[in-house]
């Protein structure tokens, strides 16, 4: 069988290594020191916002902290989108609140505006404000930043932005993750820079990430001893985790440029396909770091399913996958409430997520375009 092509491999720039002995050399190996204090800096530069981040352990815990930072706790209620991987809902649960799943528009796949206010209001009118909405830029698409931005202010109720999946994304040339009370940043294994496993939270304020970091080291008080006024979390980033991520964000850039490389291949690919779509930009406002390139396949134009696309890629060992399953059709949030009409589920049903890093070869570009060419007749 030939080698396989991943959806999303990691890929190192060959420097990570320099900075993870050099953490060894000194005895940093803690998490603390001074590569998780470069890695933070370099980020903020990147960013190049008003901001301060935090680095942790996971995209997952810096939505945590981001919803403890705003006071969520038991039997609030929190706004979420429904199009996205389980841990943008998940510490929803985790604070004893209850996710309020919002569908999504079809430009941008991603939080539709309309459906947030009829939410908002009904969950108003039933006498519970929304304490937070959680907004995401899928597969590195930028939602209607402005449209959402809106609302929010309107209800006088913060957004935490789920940036996991877009680094290097921008909305009207502004980076993804500043947009928000808070933003939320994603390093693992399968993302656009990987530091193995690891996140961040990007704060308004040096005040919101010094609480940060203060909850991320278990919350010890500052005294000679062991002392606790808070609940705390082990949530900090180690030293030696940054220092891959040091290395990493020296190629952050042209990562991008070769995960956008993939998206233009696939749109050549499927330019005389009738009935594939390529998820891309709805105008020059956005700009995708295009971290998963997807498609929709429908049925009925073209007689075949991405379910079967997905299996004829699997015959010849190349990893695809169906978009994320819609948080309200899952078992676990089977109870919470939903607004919205169908997007997110025919997205799902219709979906697929293509191989999209940037170490792919043209070699397994030939390959992908062999199965593809075979499996639609063109």
């Amino acid at each position: 069988m030939s080698e396989k092509i991943w959806l999303s491999s990691p890929h190192m720039g060959g420097t990570e290594l320099k900075y993870i002995h050099e953490a060894f050399d000194a005895n940093w190996v803690a998490p603390l020191g001074p590569n998780v204090n470069g890695f933070e800096e370099d980020l903020e530069n990147f960013l190049n916002a008003e901001v301060k981040v935090a680095a942790l352990s996971a995209g997952t815990a810096a939505i945590h902290l981001a919803l403890i930072e705003l006071g969520v706790g038991y039997g609030d209620e929190v706004i979420c989108q429904s199009m996205t991987f389980s841990a943008t809902a998940n510490p929803i649960a985790y604070q004893g609140a209850t996710p309020i799943f919002v569908d999504s528009e079809t430009e941008t796949w991603n939080l539709c505006p309309k459906a947030l206010e009829e939410a908002i209001q009904d969950r108003i009118a039933k006498g519970k404000t929304p304490k937070a909405i959680l907004a995401v830029h899928l597969y590195g698409m930028p939602y209607k930043v402005d449209e959402v931005s809106a609302i929010a202010e309107k209800y006088n109720i913060p957004v935490i932005e789920d940036a996991a999946e877009a680094l290097g994304s921008t909305y009207k040339e502004k980076a993804a993750g500043t947009f928000g009370r808070f933003g939320v940043l994603s390093f693992n294994g399968n993302k656009i820079i990987t530091t193995s496993g690891g996140g961040a939270l990007v704060c308004r304020s040096q005040e919101d990430k010094d609480k940060a970091v203060f909850l991320s080291t278990q919350a010890r008080d500052n005294a000679p001893h062991y002392q606790h006024s808070h609940i705390g979390y082990n949530y900090r980033m180690s030293n030696i985790t940054a220092g891959i991520g040091r290395g990493q964000m020296e190629v952050l850039s042209s990562r991008v440029d070769a995960r956008r490389a993939m998206h233009e291949f696939y749109k050549d690919l499927f330019a005389t396909i009738d009935g594939v779509t390529v998820f891309s930009e709805p105008d020059a406002d956005y700009y995708s770091n295009h971290w998963l390139s997807a498609i929709v396949v429908d049925p009925e134009v073209t007689g075949k399913t991405r379910e079967e696309l997905r299996l004829a890629f699997l015959e010849d060992n190349i990893e695809s996958r169906p978009l994320w399953k819609p948080m309200h059709l899952q078992p676990v949030f089977a109870n919470a409430p939903y607004y919205g009409g169908k997007v997110a589920e025919e997205l799902f049903d219709n979906g697929l997520c293509l191989p999209s890093g940037s170490n792919l070869s043209d070699e397994d570009r030939v390959r992908i375009s062999n199965v593809i060419k075979a499996f639609f007749g063109s």
